[in-house]
């Protein structure tokens, strides 16, 4: 019976050992998204650029409940009902009256940007970056014979306790980052965009409020007794494990059905991509 685990997780194996080494990042438990360097003036650190994060959800897909058929969803044109091939699609923008069709042409007119450069716009200190601005997260390793400048990068990062902020393409569009140390390694980290964050204003803060220096201590003492350092591998995602758990013990008592029985025959999904061109 296969076992469901995440991708990297203790009990699993994973063929490698996760409490040994030096700090090193292992690549091969890492997806990596490009090579290119951190520039900043004549000083040019290359680096390799992985995903510093991973879905750990159960993937689950939508079937009949008669017979356990996979369901599959057809790209069916509204205006003529007919199912459209992938190529054969455009993208539009709808702004409540009007439709603009944009081509396949259309959007490779727009600039593009495929630099594999990190670009520091400048450094700033750690403490005036908002959290609510952080986005996707992705660990950086030296790449090249020697890991000189990277290390001093980050041991400059560490010692003045700033930030760079970055300018850096990814999937063809030029994105705002976060250069900063995590641990051993740097880490970059995409930013929102100033005007992706919404204002918080609520009426109801504006009313005034009389707080007592009673009431005060009191709540200051409620959260005292739930005082504690943060350790994240002290929660866990309760859903998920007992997901899991649900899956195995039907697959351990033979409930399950045989996965191409689930699938339509090559031939009839062949016959039915004829029937909707």
């Amino acid at each position: 019976m296969t076992k469901l685990c995440p991708a990297v997780s203790p009990g699993c194996n994973s063929g490698t050992d996760a409490g040994t080494g030096s700090g090193v990042l292992l690549a091969s438990l890492l997806s990596r998204i490009w090579t290119g360097a951190i520039t900043f003036g004549l000083v040019n650190v290359p680096v390799k650029v992985y995903s510093a994060t991973e879905d750990h959800d159960v993937s689950l897909h939508q079937v009949h409940d008669a017979d356990g058929g996979r369901i599959r969803y057809q790209r069916r044109c509204e205006v003529c009902s007919k199912v459209v091939p992938y190529d054969h699609i455009d993208t539009a923008f709808d702004n409540g009256e009007q439709t603009v069709v944009l081509s396949a042409e259309d959007l490779a007119s727009l600039p593009s940007e495929h630099s594999k450069e990190i670009d520091v716009v400048e450094f700033v200190p750690s403490d005036q970056i908002d959290p609510i601005m952080l986005d996707k997260s992705y660990f950086l390793e030296p790449d090249g014979k020697s890991s000189k400048a990277y290390v001093l990068l980050r041991r400059t990062l560490e010692a003045t306790d700033r930030t760079a902020i970055v300018h850096f393409a990814l999937r063809q569009k030029t994105r705002l980052g976060a250069l900063r140390v995590h641990g051993d390694v740097l880490m970059l980290q995409s930013l929102l965009w100033a005007d992706e964050v919404r204002e918080a204003k609520f009426g109801s803060l504006d009313m005034r409020v009389n707080i007592s220096s009673k009431e005060l201590e009191l709540s200051a003492a409620l959260v005292e007794s739930f005082a504690a350092d943060f350790a994240p591998d002290a929660f866990s995602d309760d859903y998920q494990d007992e997901l899991r758990a649900l899956i195995e013990a039907k697959l351990k008592r033979g409930d399950a059905v045989d996965t191409e029985k689930t699938r339509a025959p090559m031939k009839t999904m062949a016959r039915a991509a004829r029937c909707s061109t």
